[in-house]
């Protein structure tokens, strides 16, 4: 049985929500340029990818009308390439990746694309609430409905996990994530992308749009201290989230090329990783942000492993709170989590980041020498994911 390896990554910058550089572009734009990318690093023809899997955790609108198909063609692939949207929330690119490598498994085919993509700019605030909540679900489980923000909250008043520490690990993130930044460290995972921004006038209002090269990431702030920070009013009245604590809205594109190791091996091509397993697991939904305290024990039992044996840890920083719980829970050591910072500073396309997060993985992982690398997140409704990736 042939091993499922990545061989290629490829991601647009993030970029803010509403006021960033992608607040006017499609999804099957910013889907398709990672694509295209991805699949032109690996040294293949368009032709031969077997399907294209993207995950998003809001598929309508301008991510709507099954957009992995529409990415597929975006990214100048043949009609015979097929596309399939795959939602689990926040882990919608890990679960796609992780979808893709055990098709290869499988012996289904041997070259596939997977990633995610989110446009929040051109999809949140127009989502369709029509009939949105079950009536059972709603009277029996109706934490299944609350938003990430109200499930921080309860994370931190359950467990005792105050502002403060939140408010520092924030300041972590962001120095972390500015210190990769000015190194280099996320060069090689961006493809700069041309696009058009609206941009609206501070002082009168007035709209008007320009060109723009995105090639960075937006919400990273070198200058970021813990006195400002701390100065953020919460999000809620009496509560401790905040801006400076919690994962920044932002719109991009992440892709991967998975494919059978023995073609690659055939065509030369160096993996950058071996796919080595997969666990999800659900929680309480009102405490969704401990998932991965209940899906990486899985994990590592299936595959026999300890998380001492694991050299980096990218655990998804949907909020401090969550991160910081789950760190001290697992046991994970801090020198090993989130090196170069998280969505907290990066920014956080809900359907992205597992993907991105991959491609991070296994370039600083490389970088760093390790062998094995987890990523792992919490989801929306009470989950939690965790991947492992062997990094060659």
């Amino acid at each position: 049985m042939a091993d499922a390896v990545i061989v290629s990554t490829a991601r647009t910058p993030l970029c803010k929500s509403w006021r960033g550089a992608f607040n006017m572009t499609h999804g099957a734009t910013l889907g398709g340029h990672a694509v295209q990318h991805a699949v032109q690093r690996a040294g293949l023809e368009p032709g031969e990818v077997e399907d294209v899997l993207m995950g998003c955790a809001n598929p309508e609108g301008a991510t709507g009308h099954n957009i992995a198909r529409q990415i597929a063609l975006r990214a100048g692939m043949p009609i015979t390439v097929s596309g399939v949207t795959v939602n689990r929330f926040c882990s919608s690119g890990l679960q796609t990746i992780a979808m893709a490598a055990q098709r290869v498994i499988a012996g289904e085919a041997d070259i596939f694309v997977a990633g995610g993509v989110e446009s929040i700019s051109c999809v949140q605030n127009e989502m369709n609430r029509h009939m949105v909540h079950d009536d059972w679900l709603k009277a029996n489980k109706p934490e299944i409905y609350w938003n990430m923000l109200q499930t921080a909250e309860q994370v931190s008043k359950r467990y005792g996990i105050g502002r403060e520490v939140q408010d520092r690990y924030g300041v972590d993130s962001q120095v972390k994530a500015a210190a990769a930044a000015a190194a280099g460290r996320t060069r090689d995972e961006i493809v700069p992308i041309k696009v058009t921004m609206k941009v609206v006038d501070k002082a009168t209002g007035q709209e008007s749009t320009r060109e723009t090269l995105a090639d960075r990431d937006e919400g990273i702030r070198a200058d970021t201290s813990y006195e400002g920070v701390s100065q953020i009013k919460p999000a809620v009245e009496g509560g401790v989230i905040s801006a400076g604590n919690a994962s920044q809205f932002s719109d991009g594109a992440s892709a991967c090329v998975v494919m059978n190791s023995k073609v690659a091996e055939r065509r030369g091509l160096k993996p950058m990783g071996i796919f080595r397993g997969f666990a999800v697991a659900g929680c309480e939904p009102d405490e969704m942000g401990i998932g991965p305290v209940f899906a990486v024990p899985k994990l590592l039992q299936r595959t026999g492993l300890k998380v001492e044996d694991i050299g980096l840890w990218e655990l998804n920083e949907a909020f401090a709170v969550q991160v910081i719980y789950c760190r001290d829970k697992l046991g994970i050591p801090n020198d090993r989590l989130n090196v170069d910072g998280g969505s907290i500073a990066v920014g956080h396309p809900y359907g992205v980041t597992g993907s991105r997060l991959v491609g991070h993985a296994l370039i600083e992982g490389k970088r760093r020498g390790v062998k094995y690398a987890v990523v792992t997140m919490c989801i929306g409704g009470g989950m939690g994911a965790a991947g492992l990736f062997e990094i060659v």
